[in-house]
């Protein structure tokens, strides 16, 4: 049988306004991922950094 996957549910957050916007989930297998990416923010109206934030 499989093994279950090692995946955790993170937020990511904006780094301009600090808003909680998106939730998805990453594979912490092999320690935490430094994840960073541009995603549209609803508060600021444009595409910025968001990083990791976990609950």
């Amino acid at each position: 049988m499989a093994k279950a996957a090692k995946r955790e549910y993170v937020w990511l957050q904006c780094k301009e306004c600090k808003d909680l916007n998106y939730r998805t989930s990453v594979n912490v297998m092999g320690g935490t991922p430094k994840l960073e990416l541009k995603k549209y923010c609803k508060r600021e109206r444009k595409h910025t950094e968001h990083k990791i934030k976990r609950k």
